[in-house]
């Protein structure tokens, strides 16, 4: 295994309760009846995605764009005022350990280029990773494997020595669907999302190291 492609949110960092602030003013500035089981069904998704989706199942008048850019506002704000986020337990320890082994980082984020910019240059992670690969420049989200096949390419690394690391349903099936070996995150954040399809579930990043994942075999 030559390149580790990450996921962001949930996996690198816990932006989750911004998102989830954010996304839910704006589900009740709109006036949209948008349940917490529905809402689960958008983890992986990207935001242009997920306004489209609704923008078509509830009629709304607003353009994509304007409720794109007023769900980065409220994001933005929510993320610059929380003082207490940082990544998540052990992920940098597992970063700097595969970066010491030679092993290619590569982040393949539904989040926008802008959010993933925000969090690189707030956490020091720009050093570690060669690519970064957005969700806003694929026409279809995760379940749809086009992220991950991006990212293995531009790491111009074959999909049978890549591995990705993903804390949703929507992400590790597209990791499967791209055939890149997946190991699903199963952390408190992720609760309710089903990583049955990933080729190994971890409950801590204390339970991998460069050593045994370079030594996971290719799919």
């Amino acid at each position: 295994m030559r390149t580790v492609i990450f996921d962001m949110d949930g996996v690198i960092i816990d932006t989750e309760p911004s998102h989830h602030h954010a996304f839910f003013t704006q589900f009740a500035e709109l006036g949209i009846p948008v349940t917490e089981a529905e809402y689960a069904t958008f983890l992986g998704k990207s935001t242009r995605n997920v306004f489209q989706h609704l923008k078509e199942k509830y009629h709304l008048s607003q353009e994509v764009e304007t409720m794109l850019q007023r769900k980065r506002e409220l994001f933005n704000k929510s993320f610059d005022e929380d003082a207490s986020l940082d990544l998540l337990p052990g992920v940098r320890t597992l970063i700097e350990d595969l970066r010491q082994h030679n092993v290619q980082l590569v982040v393949a984020s539904s989040a926008s280029k802008a959010t993933i910019a925000r969090v690189f240059d707030r956490f020091g992670l720009g050093p570690y990773f060669a690519h970064r690969v957005s969700g806003e420049d694929f026409a279809q989200s995760k379940p749809d494997p086009a992220i991950f096949l991006q990212a293995a390419a531009v790491a111009e690394t074959p999909v049978t020595e890549c591995i990705v690391i993903e804390d949703s349903a929507n992400g590790v099936a597209a990791a499967r669907a791209a055939g890149i070996y997946c190991i699903g995150y199963a952390s408190e954040h992720s609760a309710g999302q089903d990583l049955h399809q990933a080729d190994r579930v971890i409950q801590h990043f204390s339970e991998l190291t460069a050593a045994k994942i370079q030594a996971l075999p290719g799919t």
